[in-house]
């Protein structure tokens, strides 16, 4: 008897060139965090996102949230406004620095920040405390935030925006790429991204000074003298030229990967928007999603289980939703302005495997399971 190959909710897929250049940083040397990898996988992001903007490519994205927030001068006694419907690595930075998250539930068109809510919290925060010294938005599963909308209202109130990217390399927002529409980006390079360094993220700036400083920190702020001379906290946030190869030949293939995703989310979509119980995330005009990873909502908590379920019994990884940050035990007790959108998706909602490597067989098998459920 035959067994079934696991299917995972999203793998690394190489393209081919990556060994080359780990090939060469070990046949030159170049094995610390810097080299001609490193800078050749930031001009690579430079290349992509449009060439008017700057890359500091780092260990991790969650590092980059950091150092973004730290350029902002975000410190002890600050309140960061946040998206609840995220990964934790988007609030976590917020509490390294001694700062208080806010956070902000959803709407229902793309899922994420509410841009009606944020400027209801921004207004309760200047009346009862202070001005929020930033607002971390993300663009969930690749779909991109409403950028217009929250940059609006954070230029109203002068307060700067972190650009949440780490799933959304590939999208875009009205013809511009996802990286570049606040105040900073950031970028992961995970190994469940759409393209991935095994472990690894970039900080994205319109200001080459920006850069410059955030590669200072991540390289623990060594100040210019012969012997280790240090004014500033530093982190070890650089990436190596090891990952930063694999970087640059993932680069290569990107749009490939960006194509592959969304040609996952059309097959789901075909085979399975026939049954009334689930129900896809459209993109709203002038919105291009990366389809990181294709999600349904179901009919209920129920619904969403016995799908789950089966797939697992099938050796199919899938996985709820985001559990909004407001509803996590270590954040109990913070500050949230919320709708129930977040909650509601959290209970129905399931991501689908979605990786760029699925073969059309896996996919068959994955619908096979799905159809099969009792009760669709």
């Amino acid at each position: 008897m035959l067994t079934k190959t696991k299917i995972y909710l999203s793998s690394p897929h190489m393209g081919g060139s990556e060994q080359k250049y780990v090939s060469e940083a070990f046949q030159t040397n170049w094995i610390a965090p810097l080299g001609p990898n490193v800078d050749g996988f930031e001009n690579d992001i430079n290349d992509y996102l449009g060439g008017n903007c700057y890359t500091a490519a780092l260990s991790s994205g969650t590092g980059a949230i950091h150092l973004a927030l730290k350029l902002l001068g975000v410190s002890k006694g600050d309140e960061v406004l946040c998206q609840s419907f995220t990964f934790s690595a988007s609030a976590n930075p917020i509490i390294y620095l001694g700062a208080s998250p806010v956070f902000i539930d959803s709407e229902k068109h793309t899922w994420n920040i509410s841009p009606e809510l944020m400027e209801i919290a921004i207004k309760d925060r200047i009346e009862k405390y202070k001005k929020p010294k930033a607002i971390i938005a993300v663009h969930l599963y690749g779909m991109p935030y409403m950028s217009n909308e929250i940059n609006q209202i954070a230029r109203k109130y002068d307060i700067p925006v972190v650009e949440d990217s780490a799933e959304a390399l590939g999208s875009k927002y009205h013809s511009m790429k996802c990286g570049t529409l606040g105040d900073l980006g950031v970028l992961s390079f995970n190994g469940n991204k759409i393209i991935t360094t095994s472990g690894g993220g970039a900080l994205i700036s319109k200001s080459r000074e920006l850069k410059e400083k955030a590669v200072f920190l991540a390289t623990q702020a060594r100040d210019s003298a012969a012997h280790y001379e240090h004014s500033h906290i530093g982190y070890n946030y650089r990436l190596s030229n090891v990952l930063a190869g694999i970087g640059r030949g993932q680069m290569e293939v990107l749009d490939e990967r960006v194509m592959a995703r969304r040609n996952n989310y059309k097959f789901y979509k075909a085979n399975l928007s026939k049954f009334d119980s689930i129900e896809f995330l459209e993109e709203p005009d002038g919105f291009y999603s990366n389809r990181w990873i294709t999600c349904i909502k179901t009919k209920s908590f129920e619904t969403r289980e016995q799908i789950r379920l089966a797939l697992l019994d099938d050796d199919i990884e899938s996985r709820p939703l985001w559990k909004p940050m407001h509803m996590q035990p270590v954040f109990k007790d913070v500050l949230h302005f919320t709708n129930g959108v977040s909650e509601d998706l959290f209970n129905k909602g399931l991501c689908l495997p979605s990786g760029s490597n699925l073969k059309q067989e896996e996919l068959n098998r994955i619908i096979d399971v799905i159809v099969k459920t009792p009760n669709l």
